[in-house]
């Protein structure tokens, strides 16, 4: 890897990872112009591969000037352009729910595999994919981020019971319980629309003395994270830590988190914000150099990681 840009927003994401990866940082800048199209200037690279750094929650407004990037990369004379996208968006319509809806997840896969040649992220939201080069064809490195979430539950929460608040955060939860010790339960959900859900929590007594670490891939609307708040309560529970590996965050779903009985909300760095307290920026820049020495099939995870 000779060279790593920072899309705006990216920028100590980027400063972390060549603090563990010694590869050097160059310039990327936007200008936008009063019609609302961008213009986009890098500082040219050197040769061999380069890699962008572009986190994406809320994608749409990043995702032409990133291919522009990339794009601008290759024609100056990159070998290989790859994307470090710690939260890569999209992967949860991964089916046609309902008549005529886009499958976004294999659009969105073959939108960023055209423009990259390799691609690393951080725990993507698959579910009936079972790797990610099935919606996104490139070759794809996935960390995994429950090593450290577990970490920083081992420092931080006495006793933690992991509460995982629906069947689909079932994988990261019993991974997080297992590198703990710790027990775990997972939450039934019934979903009634995009911000109303009914959760039960059986089983739950069985552990009265452990304080409840709710945690989940992403938390958006943090809505399912609300229900299993107001469920805990009900069982008479102390208030429950909230943990996300995302904090996508829509408008007020912290507040609502902490307004419902949450002591307090954690999630990894892959988005940044105040809540962002879990660091992965060592294991993404692993697999970075893991790109450099041993190129492998898509859908591989890095050395070292833990499948969640």
């Amino acid at each position: 890897m000779s060279a790593l840009y920072a899309m705006p927003g990216n920028e100590a994401m980027a400063d972390l990872l060549v603090r563990h990866s010694g590869i050097p940082r160059r310039a990327l800048d936007l200008h936008r112009f009063p019609d609302g199209e961008t213009l986009v200037r890098i500082e040219p690279p050197p040769q061999g591969d380069v890699a962008i750094v572009c986190t994406l929650d809320r994608p749409d407004p990043k995702l032409l000037p990133l291919l522009m990037a990339a794009a601008t990369a290759r024609e100056l004379g990159a070998a290989r352009v790859g994307l470090v996208a710690p939260y890569l968006a999209y992967m949860r319509q991964d089916t046609r729910f309902h008549p005529g809806e886009a499958v976004s997840a294999g659009i969105f896969g073959k939108l960023l595999g055209g423009a990259f040649d390799w691609l690393v992220t951080v725990d993507p939201h698959l579910h009936r994919y079972r790797q990610l080069d099935e919606a996104c064809p490139l070759d794809a490195r996935v960390v995994h981020a429950a090593p450290r979430a577990a970490a920083w539950i081992r420092d931080h929460v006495e006793s933690p019971l992991i509460v995982g608040p629906d069947g689909e955060s079932a994988q990261w939860a019993n991974a997080v319980a297992a590198a703990l010790g710790a027990p775990c339960v997972t939450a039934s959900k019934e979903r009634r629309g995009d911000r109303e859900v009914r959760i039960e929590l059986p089983g739950v007594e069985r552990w009265p003395a452990h304080r409840p670490v709710l945690l989940d891939d992403i938390i958006a609307s943090g809505q399912t994270m609300i229900e299993t708040l107001h469920c805990l309560r009900r069982h008479g529970r102390p208030a429950a830590v909230c943990v996300g590996l995302h904090g996508v965050f829509a408008a007020g779903a912290r507040e609502g988190l902490l307004a419902a009985g949450a002591s307090r909300v954690v999630t990894s760095n892959s988005i940044a914000g105040s809540t962002a307290l879990i660091d992965v920026s060592e294991d993404l820049a692993a697999a970075m150099n893991a790109l450099r020495s041993d190129p492998r099939p898509a859908g591989n995870t890095i050395p070292g990681s833990t499948s969640a």
